[in-house]
């Protein structure tokens, strides 16, 4: 019997491990902040050579490149370590161990009293995916210098190191080697699939005596995406004014989420942004894990790293007297401020250290009322679900809110980074905490919700250059219920924001309209031309088939032109599992669109929704008892 229950018990699902990009730990936790004692500069952090120009020790660009090209990352794959005349089967085996765009550490098998300090080597390798940042991840073949050579002891083992320095940055190698045939290739076929698309809707036409809504829907939804893409490539962000640093205070709403708050919190205070302007402010909404604990011990860390950061009167954290939700949660912390801009930066999502002064400098015009950033996904090679993640979220942020942008229209200012004046998020503070729709309380969607209100009587803008990222779910089930609650909220606040868009810019308006109602038809069209077509009129769909590629084509080139990522295939295979699986969401949001339960975090609603459905189930099993 105990063998049966055995066989019968459910196995435990075996936890997803994610793949991130990990860089070096450095010895000073705050290495981005600027030194109010100017006791190290930025570039002394760096380590930099060309220093001497005038200018370039306060020019915010010149910096975060700097820091760009010598930031390191943590790796392990082999090295071949050639001379000019050896073939890579008989060159000297080696381990990265760290790898930067300047240059890489190995670690040898054993010492080698041959290799000198300036000695050349050929270093092939092949950076997996994962070691460095989206588009590194390929072959490399490039002359190195040694540096540096070094022994080390671990575990009571020596470890011969030898530190090399390329001959010239990875940047610049891949831009000769794949980035510039990459854009080239991506640029052309752009040019192509739209010209195809725009034939083909012109084609339909000529059907509108056969079927006038189905061809009309078709020329309609092909001008809106040709449209998205056109304003997304003539998108500009407002640059940076390095004399213009307004206070801000960052709010991080958490609840349980112990293995990522540490990270965030340090990204968040670890700003090239002025310390006397920049406050951060975490609150707990009454974790059941340990989150209150870390985010403790990260605060407590950071207390320690010097007074002379102001750490003391600038981060805090705030445990709320009951679980009240994320939007109690990020008021709270919005009446805590005490500056004038206030930025919402969810608990697993991590600040790139310009992202701040990035993101403030569209405030320069006094009708802005928000911003958001650019997110990317952190943990992109985690497995194919991530990987389509990262090529729809690139594409959401740097075409369709940048388009939107153009009209300074942003219709979501989205969670993991998005900026407000604080005057507008307390005037409209009680009207959002207790939003309701069709009598359900509003518990999700509060990014949408927020930019709805700030959109009646401001502008709303996005910036590029202000880049986070954020970890994205890795587990199909996860990922299908997120995305239902996101469907849900979208109609939601979409159908809220359809009775005043109309007083905005013209083009916006139509684009607004025509984009609510797109997705909103799509699964009938695809279904009159993957199901009834075929059955009833024994047509092969070619033409509509065609199309769904040409428009994946789209996505998936824009992505390896931004990015010159080979993650861009998967713009294409996001587009066949959209078609096949999350367009039949829709329907089902149609009719569940006013459910306030979250489905992946243990809301009031969603345990009032637990307890019902398990008391169905107890009832179901009484119904079959025998009497």
């Amino acid at each position: 019997m105990k063998q049966l229950i055995e066989k019968v018990k459910p196995k435990k699902k075996e936890k997803i491990e994610e793949v991130l990009t990990v860089s070096k730990t450095e010895r000073r936790v705050l290495s981005n902040v600027p030194d109010p004692e100017k006791i190290r500069v930025q570039v002394d952090r760096r380590g930099t050579k060309d220093t001497n120009e005038p200018g370039k020790l306060e020019d915010p660009e010149y910096l975060n490149r700097i820091r760009m090209l010598s930031l390191r990352y943590m790796a392990d794959f082999p090295v071949t370590l050639l001379t000019k005349k050896q073939r890579v089967k008989d060159g000297m085996k080696a381990r990265a161990v760290d790898i930067s765009s300047t240059g890489l550490l190995v670690e040898l098998d054993s010492e080698r009293e041959d290799i000198q300090v300036g000695q050349v080597f050929m270093i092939h390798c092949t950076i997996p995916p994962g070691t460095m940042p989206e588009g590194y991840e390929s072959t490399v073949k490039l002359d190195a210098t040694v540096v540096r050579r070094f022994t080390e002891e671990e575990d009571g083992c020596q470890k011969f190191m030898l530190a090399f320095e390329f001959s010239k940055p990875l940047t610049e190698y891949f831009r000769k080697k794949r980035w510039g045939y990459a854009i080239y290739i991506a640029s052309a076929s752009l040019f192509f699939a739209a010209a195809f698309i725009v034939l083909m809707r012109a084609e339909s036409v000529i059907y509108f005596k056969y079927n006038i809504y189905l061809y009309l829907y078709s020329l309609i939804a092909a001008a809106f995406l040709l449209t998205r893409y056109l304003f997304g490539a003539l998108y500009r962000e407002v640059p940076v004014n390095p004399d213009y640093t307004p206070g801000v205070s960052i709010i991080i709403p958490c609840f349980n989420e112990e293995q990522w708050i540490h990270r965030t919190i340090l990204s968040c205070v670890n700003q090239n942004y002025p310390i006397d302007k920049l406050e951060v402010i975490v609150v707990d909404d009454r974790s059941t894990d340990r989150s209150a604990e870390e985010i403790q011990k990260v605060i407590d860390m950071i207390h320690n790293e010097a007074e002379r950061y102001m750490t003391r009167e600038r981060v805090k954290m705030y445990i709320l007297p009951e679980n009240g939700g994320k939007r109690v949660a990020l008021v709270k912390g919005v009446e805590m401020a005490k500056h004038d801009l206030v930025v919402f930066v969810d608990s697993d999502s991590f600040l790139e250290p310009t992202a701040i002064r990035n993101l403030v400098q569209p405030f320069q015009d006094p009708k802005m009322g928000g911003v958001a950033g650019r997110t990317d996904v952190e943990n992109k090679f985690t497995n194919a679900i991530t990987k389509l993640q990262t090529v729809r979220y690139y594409i959401a942020f740097r075409i369709m809110k940048a388009a939107e942008s153009w009209f300074d229209s942003v219709t979501c200012l989205s969670g993991p980074l998005s900026c407000y004046r604080k005057e507008l998020i307390l005037q409209h503070s009680e009207a959002w905490l207790n939003q309701k729709f069709l009598g359900q309380p509003a518990t999700f969607g509060d990014d949408r919700s927020m930019t709805n209100f700030i959109l009646r009587t401001h502008r709303t803008g996005y910036q590029d250059s202000a880049i986070c990222s954020t970890i994205v779910p890795s587990d199909m089930n996860i990922f299908l219920k997120q995305q239902m609650r996101w469907k849900r909220s979208w109609l939601r606040e979409s159908l809220r924001a359809s009775g005043f868009i109309w007083r905005k810019e013209p083009f916006m308006a139509i684009f607004f309209y025509i984009g609510l109602i797109v997705p909103i038809a799509a699964p009938v069209i695809v279904l009159y031309n993957l199901v009834y077509v075929p059955l009833v009129h024994h047509i092969f769909p070619g033409t509509f088939l065609m199309g769904l590629l040409l428009m994946a084509l789209l996505m998936s080139l824009a992505h390896l032109f931004f990015r010159r990522s080979k993650l861009w295939v998967f713009g294409i295979v996001f587009c066949v599992f959209y078609e096949l699986v999350l367009l039949w969401q829709m329907p089902v949001a149609w009719v569940t669109f006013w459910k306030s339960t979250w489905g992946t975090r243990e809301t009031p609603q969603d345990v009032e929704a637990r307890l019902k459905k398990e008391a169905r189930k107890k009832n179901k099993k009484g119904f079959g008892l025998p009497f």
